[in-house]
């Protein structure tokens, strides 16, 4: 399997705790004590799950999640010993994708886990096996060609533009975060700001903007995570 997991949570006992549980299935761990380095550690690493601890100092949970959100949308499962429906609910505000309540059974730690990364696979498999192409009534996206056509009509986008609208339609009806179009656009090793994607996505708003008369909007804004691509007839 070689799944990696990154645990992020202060107990020293917790991250050895789930190494125990989860090496013998063939899932490479890794722990990280707090928020700021569970974030420096998912940037290196690409995880294919992150386990976070809620109550953390300095940097709690809840921020470390909306900061991970910004790079990834790795599952996240939130551990926590907080059992109010508002600390579940700004939870999922901020992108968690499940909670396991301290303490926790192994049982229901594995069940959880395997949940979320069979999902995952789903997803990823959904989107390798997509689509060279997007079409609709309105609009052509042909991705290999690099083709876009807008009611019969050529659309002349940028390489950085084309990138993005790439981005998003291969991973359509799921948000993108700023991180992951930064990559995509401009490459690992350039670095720029969130507002220069909007930007861009404003361009190829701009752009698309005869297909989107009839009232349909492709291209949609997740706030403080990034933007999702609506195919026309799952609106």
């Amino acid at each position: 399997m070689n799944e990696r997991i990154l645990v992020i949570d202060d107990d020293p006992d917790v991250r050895s705790l789930v190494e125990m549980i989860f090496k013998p299935q063939g899932m490479i761990t890794h722990g990280a004590c707090t928020g700021a380095e569970g974030l420096k550690k998912a940037y290196d690493l690409h995880p294919d799950l992150i386990i976070l601890d809620l109550m953390m100092p300095i940097m709690d949970g809840f921020e470390v999640c909306s900061r991970l959100r910004e790079l990834s949308n790795v599952p996240i499962l939130m551990l926590t010993a907080r059992t109010h429906d508002s600390d579940i609910l700004r939870g999922f505000n901020v992108g968690a994708d499940d909670f396991v309540k301290k303490p926790f059974s192994r049982p229901e730690l594995e069940a959880r886990v395997r949940a979320l990364l069979r999902r995952n696979q789903n997803r990823a498999s959904e989107s390798s096996a997509t689509v060279n192409q997007y079409e609709d009534d309105i609009l052509h996206i042909g991705l290999e060609d690099k083709s876009v056509v807008v009611n019969g009509k050529n659309i002349a986008l940028s390489p950085i533009e084309f990138s993005l609208l790439s981005c998003l339609v291969r991973h359509k009806g799921q948000v993108v975060s700023h991180r992951e179009l930064m990559r995509e656009a401009w490459g690992e090793s350039y670095s720029c700001s969130n507002s220069t994607v909007s930007l861009y996505v404003h361009y190829l708003r701009k752009k698309l903007e005869d297909a989107q008369q009839g009232g349909h909007q492709y291209i949609h804004t997740q706030w403080g995570r990034g933007y999702w691509f609506a195919p026309k007839d799952e609106a």
